[in-house]
């Protein structure tokens, strides 16, 4: 029909067209070449696809201390739905609560030293927390300049629109120190939104970040989701571990559903009043809808918070720096040398299917990331190392990654 108005999107945030456009060609690739969609049964460590029983090992797990299956953790979930009675009281916190969401965040408190607040996924906190940072409502009442680092998570990025409806936005360079003082020395108040833990490897400046902080009072809104519990004493995770500015102008989120192996994510302050907890009951997005961490999830979490205590943590922790200098022995990668979990195995846009396709079938899943994962043109293998994987894993693993990583070099060579 003539004479109607079609919709220009100004894609000044994101841009949908071109994420589907080029991305959803790369994830039907892969789910031809069986590397996607995948339903499989997992038993001692080995998973076996439904379908026709092909056996392999998964190096593509978040899972870095293997704590997901610990049977306390298991036991944890169990008894927690046994205690209280419900599994999901479905009812806003700001109204009713029952006590194991305290208990919850009073553990977690104890261990990570701060404020913790519970939230269904690190994305829900993101989501919920940043407008709020955006409008000053978490700070001194300033409405800061919101600078998104560019390779910070999806989970981050996507609360660029909502912030900016409350204050401006801007997208800085990866760790861009200088572009941030240039923004602080221009702007009454900057928030620099960034992962403490990079999804593909790499850590934060968070020394830098916090001289930045001291000069010109920044805030720095961390995703720490990678590094919690595999990293640090007690598993506090890198940030908590290194950064100087431990204070109100640093607030962390992480998951739980990683290292930590559980369910449900937690927002970490420090020096805030309880007026401004209560604002984030009542005015975070989901955080303050009829959602809360189901009841299971609090039991599983409360007992990993008592591993994080004990000797355990650190044997977990030794073990999954060991598995990982062992795969940096055998594959070289731009992460190697580093504490970091996980490696990327570079291959062209045009190789990296297939040599996924190859590991898959040697006994091996890598997941192949590709554009919009990462920038165009910087495909590759990505292998997340475990404390539970065996040494014999790992050798397997790497020879398979050095032989497809040669047949992906030949090919690019007759191009």
């Amino acid at each position: 029909m003539t004479g109607r108005k079609r919709i220009e999107p100004p894609h000044r945030y994101r841009d949908n067209d071109k994420a589907v456009g080029v991305g959803n060609a790369f994830w039907d690739l892969s789910e031809r070449n069986g590397l996607a969609g995948i339903v499989a049964e997992l038993e001692d460590g080995v998973l076996r696809t439904v379908d026709t029983g092909h056996e392999f090992v998964n190096f593509t797990c978040c899972s870095y201390l293997d704590l997901d299956a610990h049977p306390a953790v298991i036991e944890g979930a169990v008894a927690a739905v046994r205690r209280f009675g419900v599994l999901d009281h479905c009812i806003p916190r700001s109204r009713v609560q029952i006590p194991a969401l305290l208990e919850l965040e009073a553990s977690l408190g104890e261990l990570f030293g701060a404020q913790a607040v519970s939230a269904i996924s690190a994305g829900v906190a993101s989501a919920g927390l940043l407008p709020l940072i955006a409008s000053g409502h978490l700070g001194d009442g300033t409405r800061p300049l919101m600078v998104f680092d560019k390779n910070c998570h999806v989970s981050m990025a996507g609360a660029k629109a909502a912030c900016a409806d409350e204050s401006e936005v801007v997208t800085g360079g990866h760790h861009d120190l200088d572009f941030l003082e240039d923004m602080c020395k221009r702007y009454e108040r900057v928030c620099y939104v960034v992962d403490g833990a990079d999804s593909l490897g790499g850590y934060a400046p968070v020394v830098e970040l916090a001289k930045l902080q001291d000069a010109y009072d920044m805030l720095v809104y961390y995703d720490d989701s990678h590094s919690v519990s595999a990293y640090g004493e007690r598993g506090v995770g890198y940030v908590r571990t290194h950064s100087p500015a431990l204070d109100e102008r640093t607030i962390t989120v992480a998951t739980l559903n990683k290292a930590f192996g559980t369910s449900g994510a937690m927002i970490l302050l420090d020096g805030y009043p309880k007026h401004t907890l209560r604002v984030i009951e009542r005015f975070a997005g989901a955080l303050c809808y009829s959602q809360p961490v189901n009841t299971a999830a609090v039991g599983a979490s409360l007992a990993s918070a008592e591993i994080h205590r004990t000797e355990e943590l650190r044997t977990l922790q030794a073990r999954l720096r060991a598995n990982i200098e062992l795969f940096d022995r055998h594959v070289k990668t731009e992460q190697s040398g580093g504490a970091y979990p996980i490696r990327v195995v570079p291959m062209s846009d045009e190789t990296v299917i297939d040599a996924g396709r190859r590991v898959f079938e040697a006994g091996f899943y890598v997941s192949p990331v590709f554009f919009p994962i990462v920038s165009r043109g910087t495909a590759g293998l990505r292998v997340m190392m475990r404390a539970g994987q065996t040494e014999e894993q790992i050798r397997r693993l790497c020879a398979v990654l050095i032989e497809v990583g040669a047949q992906a070099a030949s090919q690019e060579a007759e191009r």
